[in-house]
């Protein structure tokens, strides 16, 4: 059984590192950590995550990006996935 999936997203390189490293302080090997740089490619990546079979207990998000915000993303997430 896979490990569950804490998903981060931020169109700043810098700080998803820094978010990562962060978690990984915390939680250590518990999950995997993925990172997505916009909110399309987190849905896409998403996507693949639940199509494998990994839960994502954790989405941790930006509000400001350009394209999609992070309050749209997470209704999006609500949308599909009725979480």
């Amino acid at each position: 059984m896979p490990k569950d999936v804490i998903l981060c997203v931020d169109d700043e390189v810098m700080i998803l590192d820094s978010l990562k490293r962060q978690l990984r302080k915390c939680f250590k090997d518990t999950y995997i950590y993925e990172v997505a740089e916009s909110g399309e490619e987190a849905l896409e990546l998403l996507e693949e995550l639940t199509e494998e079979g990994y839960e994502i207990p954790m989405i941790v998000s930006d509000q400001i990006m350009p394209g999609m915000s992070g309050d749209q993303l997470l209704g999006e997430v609500h949308k599909r996935y009725q979480i």
